[in-house]
């Protein structure tokens, strides 16, 4: 599994990470959603370098033009809710992409010691030999991950998969070493040190679906 950390290079992404941290920001649920949809723009332009192209040729009003064009479309796979934002960055990208959806949450139980992750609902297309994009804005423990990834497995076996994340956490990073193929490319807009006892990243930004939603009852 390969890592790439965008805040390590100095690029337009990082302020989008750092308004989605602001806690005054934040208090613009349009303004975050739209931070979230152009980090998954970012990320995909970045996931495009990755992808087979081959030699095409187009034709204008004056002759003919040789380009280089993307051999397929991938599968842009996200978890509900929050992962819709940055979804529709990647789409208006990889605009011909198919697309995927699955629900995985968490659920608290006493003070927070116990977290319980549910997958309830995919929709997917067969990935058997794609390129599928998984992705959520906030990669913390890492379970959601790793559950929505073997749910899609119910569809096929993918032959490449990315995981693109606003936020890691380095123990959610870890986790998945060992959780997903070697065939994953991960790409996130920052990865945090840790996280707390109720599995918040830290410093992170809080509940991603909550502030591009609105608090879920």
């Amino acid at each position: 599994m390969t890592i790439r950390d965008l805040s390590q290079e100095d690029s337009i992404c990082q302020t989008f990470v750092a308004e989605l941290r602001d806690v005054e920001i934040q208090k613009d649920p349009l303004r975050f959603r739209r931070n979230l949809e152009r980090i998954g723009e970012v990320m995909a332009y970045e996931i495009s370098k990755s992808l087979p192209f081959e030699d095409a040729e187009v034709t204008t009003p004056l002759g003919h033009a040789s380009y280089r064009k993307q051999r397929e479309q991938p599968v842009i796979a996200s978890i509900l809710r929050a992962g819709l934002t940055m979804h529709q960055g990647l789409l208006s990208y990889f605009d011909r992409a198919d697309n995927a959806f699955i629900s995985a949450f968490r659920k608290h139980h006493g003070a927070g010691d116990i977290i319980e992750v549910e997958v309830e609902y995919l929709a997917s297309p067969a990935l058997d030999g794609r390129t599928v994009i998984l992705c959520d804005p906030m990669l913390a423990t890492g379970s959601s991950l790793a559950l929505t990834y073997q749910g899609l497995l119910e569809k096929g076996q993918p032959n490449l998969l990315f995981v693109a994340c606003a936020i890691a956490s380095q123990p959610g990073i870890e986790y998945l070493e060992d959780k997903l193929p070697n065939n994953t490319h991960v790409i996130c807009g920052a990865i945090d040190p840790s996280l707390d006892n109720m599995s918040y990243i830290v410093p992170g930004l809080g509940d991603a679906g909550d502030m591009a939603y609105g608090i879920k009852a």
